[in-house]
């Protein structure tokens, strides 16, 4: 069962040596990222299941102790997730779970195993949320790390350039996020999220998914969108 939840922007900027000197942008994004993991820990699950969007070649489960790294970002950083595991993984980490699995050294993580799970960004909200159920019913007290981004078309300088409908998708997320509202994660349109170039829509949709009947409360700690990208950052317990 889901006992609690922490949602994270997932950009390599949140690494300080990624972001160099615009580091200090970040910072209370940071600082929103290392509470909300703070409320992870308070919940004391068996068990931490990150999630993050990938492509489909990087989508599935990846064990704990799998390393990722930062050098396609310029910054030789390795990180791995959780303690090492019993063999070696073929697969590194993708981006955005080498972003979660820094976040968790960073906070230095140690009140239970961690696995990670890649979603394919174009997942369709059904199959999300069985995913969430079944991540949810992996063990007794189930604790999620939720990484993604929302839409990349703030501004003119945006990676995706301005799109007027991005506001209002960021606010629609953003409020849904906050408040722990899972129908209105399960109600945002697959088309327009990928039109918006938004990140987080489908590891959000398996958050709600994992969340049924466990209803719980949410809290907005963090939301802007500092290059253009929206960036959330909500605690759920």
């Amino acid at each position: 069962m889901l006992v609690a939840a922490a949602v994270c922007p997932c950009p390599p900027l949140l690494v300080p040596e990624v972001a160099a000197g615009a580091a200090p942008e970040l910072d209370a994004a940071r600082t929103a990222c290392a509470d909300a993991l703070s409320v992870l820990a308070a919940s004391r699950p068996d068990r931490l299941v990150v999630v993050g969007p990938t492509g489909p070649d990087e989508a599935g489960p990846y064990p704990g102790g799998v390393q990722g790294s930062l050098k396609g970002f310029g910054v030789d950083t390795g990180v791995r997730l959780g303690e090492p595991g019993a063999e070696p993984y073929a697969r590194p980490l993708p981006a955005a779970l080498t972003v979660a699995a820094w976040l968790l050294e960073r906070a230095r993580w140690a009140a239970a195993p961690v696995e990670g799970l890649g979603v394919d960004q174009r997942l369709a909200p059904e199959r999300c949320a069985e995913t969430g159920r079944e991540l949810a019913a992996r063990a007794p007290r189930v604790a999620l790390l939720v990484m993604g981004d929302g839409s990349a078309c703030r501004t003119l300088k945006a990676p995706g350039y301005l799109d007027e409908r991005a506001a209002a998708f960021d606010t629609a997320a953003a409020r849904a996020l906050g408040t722990a509202d899972t129908a209105a994660l399960m109600a945002l349109d697959v088309s327009l999220a990928y039109e918006l170039k938004v990140a987080g829509r489908a590891p959000w949709q398996v958050l709600a998914g994992a969340a049924e009947g466990a209803e719980p409360g949410g809290q907005l700690l963090y939301e802007d969108a500092p290059y253009g990208v929206g960036y959330f950052v909500a605690a759920w317990s």
